[in-house]
């Protein structure tokens, strides 16, 4: 190939690389606010389904969303003024009972019984000084660490407020925003392309509720049952049983066994409730996959096992714990234009 102008085209190319490396430094400084966006688009997406129900009963949009709006935050404050004195209380009681249990004047020794008993060949002495002398080399680097971890508390509740206020505009403005994306799209080719935007979203929206009902039958079965057999701090076992089951393929059994794990500490429950808590969350595990979750998701598009963990993998290593959210409703749109858009042209050659 013959350049009739080599400094033009090196010019040109040089403008390109350094444009490409400007917008992708650009992405990387606008994450955060991409990730407020992301989450607040996800979250109103899973809104849609009550809106459109509320919309069907001959009720206008605006009022559907005020109605699903006040709903969903009065649902939430509801909860809050209901859970969190009893979390706060018992939050204070598990640290004043491990405070107690560890200014026991025989706590190194009980510990030391302990190890011996579960690990007789384990030179525990060794293994205590040992961990004396890692926790006063690191001192400050654990002392930076619980100031981090409050600074990135602020930030996540000042986030989780933006996300908020993302969240009612979007809402608000769906169908505005599903029109301006649509008129992008070439006459001849926009209704095959509202009807598979359509189904998309139709489906991250029964996801997203699918998952959070999910949630809250977990939570609620899980503060009954915890409370029956007397595990200790139920109310936060239970809020922890609602959060790990947002969480697709493992939250479920990550957060049983915290919980059967809390349930044996030694001073706070016994081993007898931690056998209780693990059958209880054996039984539930197995009605939850063959029995609730197939009638909650129905509709939504069916992911095969091995997609799913592929993509709560991929998710949670890209985006963390929000990754591993989002990252089956993404899949499960993929499959749809896979069976629908690909497969069907293939076909056709």
């Amino acid at each position: 190939m013959k350049l009739h102008n080599p400094f033009r085209t090196a010019l040109v190319a040089t403008l390109g690389v350094g444009l490409g490396i400007l917008l992708i430094g650009s992405i990387q400084s606008l994450s955060t606010v991409l990730l407020y966006v992301g989450t607040a688009l996800f979250i109103s997406l899973g809104l849609d389904p009550v809106i459109s129900f509320l919309e069907r009963r001959r009720l206008p949009r605006w009022l559907a969303v005020l109605i699903t709006l006040v709903l969903v935050l009065g649902v939430f404050a509801g909860i809050v003024l209901i859970v969190l004195p009893v979390l706060v209380s018992q939050v204070m009681q598990l640290i004043e009972q491990i405070t107690q249990l560890v200014s026991r004047p025989t706590f190194l020794t009980d510990v030391e019984d302990w190890i011996t008993g579960l690990f007789p060949n384990l030179d525990i002495e060794r293994v205590l000084t040992e961990a004396q002398d890692w926790l006063i080399a690191n001192l400050g680097d654990i002392t930076g660490g619980v100031i981090n971890a409050s600074v990135s508390i602020v930030g996540g509740l000042f986030g989780a407020f933006i996300v908020l206020i993302l969240t009612i505009y979007l809402t608000a403005s769906t169908p505005s925003l599903k029109r301006s994306v649509y008129q992008l799209v070439p006459a001849s080719k926009r209704p095959r392309f509202i009807d598979l935007a359509e189904q998309i979203t139709d489906s991250v929206g029964y996801y997203v509720m699918g998952q959070v009902t999910l949630g809250v039958i977990n939570g609620i079965l899980s503060a009954i049952y915890l409370n029956i057999i007397g595990a200790p701090f139920a109310a936060v076992l239970a809020v922890i049983a609602f959060f790990f089951s947002l969480i697709p393929l493992v939250g479920t059994l990550t957060g049983s066994t915290i919980i059967v794990l809390v349930c044996l500490i030694p001073g706070l429950g016994s081993p007898a409730t931690a056998l209780a808590a693990g059958i209880y969350y054996l039984i539930y595990m197995q009605i939850e996959a063959y029995v609730i979750s197939p009638r909650i998701m129905s509709r939504a598009v069916s992911v095969p096992g091995a997609v799913v963990v592929v993509a709560a993998l991929a998710g949670g290593s890209l985006l963390g714990l929000l990754g591993a959210l989002i990252a089956i409703p993404v899949a499960a749109s993929i499959l749809i234009i896979y069976r629908q858009v690909l497969i069907p042209r293939m076909n056709e050659r």
